[in-house]
């Protein structure tokens, strides 16, 4: 078979109907490549059980291509939702949106920031227009403003508390990024009229802050859980969890029920600190992430703060301790119905690390890595 007659079977479906792979020109993003030394071989179409691995290699590669604009990306989600969690949680949600997008496009974005800036818009638009109308946006929005002073001097001091999305949004892109009339009307898929109207609706609503809410008691899961954890007590860490429990290393997996958790992310969280030691050699992180870390356990710590308790984690390292990793608890009694462990979310650990006033160090994006990555 020739390049000319390969080229046309790759362009064709196996009923001879065009092939909406090819319809673009371009290679689908999880297709297969032509081979053009020596004789040809058949398109690579991976089987059921190949295709987990194949997906998951293009979203690395995805994540890798894109990785210089996740801090813009979570700085651009932070002004929209007014908090650290859910600007997290909508960056997560933006690429992983992008990322499925991005293999119907016909070609790469000519303006990636602008790209991605417009899938989380509509995704936060999206979930605003699905509140149920006894949680209206006011509602989160005085939430977010109320729950830390340091609100206030964000977003050069402007609190965007009772704005619509779209005002939100366009005043965000206007005075935190700079973006022209143009651009902003590209990102929010509207004209340069309608972005006018907004930015100046948006300038005639903003509020000052809200007090600071009152503290809010530890439960005491809490105290059994960092006793447990800096006992190194796998066991009873384990048995704290919910038969139901989700237990999540924010961006990287999810396990399901107590077990599970307990092969991967509770055994990552007490021991994983040798590997990280030893990541030019093993992998796990980048080796540049090492930063003189000792193959120590890490100890937790829980700090009050934005109205809610947090688990800080201190890494011991050559020059002394420092935190690499935040964990938010959702109780139920007694025990643990939900874990959101935050290792690789660079932006967020640093943001809630400067107002917290604590030392911390970088554990990067890339959680995939194996030892010839690094």
């Amino acid at each position: 078979m020739d390049v000319t007659a390969a080229q046309r079977r790759l362009e064709r479906d196996d009923s001879g109907s065009p092939n909406p792979r090819k319809k673009f020109g371009v290679p689908y993003l999880f297709g297969g490549r032509l081979r053009l030394n020596g004789a040809m071989s058949e398109p690579f179409e991976p089987t059921e059980t190949e295709l987990p691995a194949v997906v998951r290699g293009s979203w690395h590669r995805f994540l890798d291509t894109y990785e210089p604009l996740r801090p813009e990306l979570y700085r651009y989600c932070r002004q929209l939702t007014r908090n650290p969690w859910d600007a997290e949680d909508l960056a997560q949600d933006a690429l992983l949106r992008a990322f499925a997008t991005l293999g119907q496009l016909g070609e790469a974005p000519v303006r990636p920031r602008a790209w991605l800036f417009r899938v989380a818009s509509n995704l936060w638009i999206d979930r605003l227009r699905r509140r149920r109308p006894e949680q209206p946006l006011q509602e989160e929005a005085a939430r977010a403003t109320a729950s830390h002073p340091l609100a206030a001097r964000e977003a050069a001091g402007t609190l965007l508390v009772r704005l619509s999305p779209q005002e939100r949004a366009a005043l965000v892109l206007k005075d935190a990024f700079e973006l022209s009339l143009e651009e902003i009307a590209e990102v929010l898929s509207t004209t340069t009229g309608s972005v006018k109207a907004a930015l100046h609706r948006g300038r005639g609503k903003l509020l000052e802050p809200q007090p600071e809410p009152e503290r809010v008691p530890a439960p005491g899961v809490l105290d059994a859980f960092c006793a447990a954890f800096n006992a190194g007590d796998l066991d009873r860490l384990t048995a704290l969890l919910l038969d139901s429990a989700v237990v999540e290393v924010v961006g990287a997996t999810t396990q399901y029920g107590p077990e599970a958790a307990r092969r991967t992310v509770l055994s990552g969280m007490l021991f994983g600190s040798r590997r990280m030691a030893s990541a030019d050699r093993d992998g796990g992180i980048e080796a540049r992430f090492m930063q003189g870390i000792l193959a120590l356990p890490p100890r937790v710590e829980a700090r009050e703060h934005r109205g809610e308790w947090l688990l800080l984690h201190w890494y011991r390292h050559q020059d002394g301790e420092f935190v690499r990793a935040i964990t938010r608890v959702e109780p139920d009694g007694e025990q643990v119905a939900r874990l959101h462990n935050y290792f690789f979310t660079p932006d967020f650990i640093a943001e809630l690390c400067a107002e917290l006033a604590v030392p911390f160090r970088s554990n990067g994006y890339r959680w995939w890595l194996s030892s010839k990555q690094c």
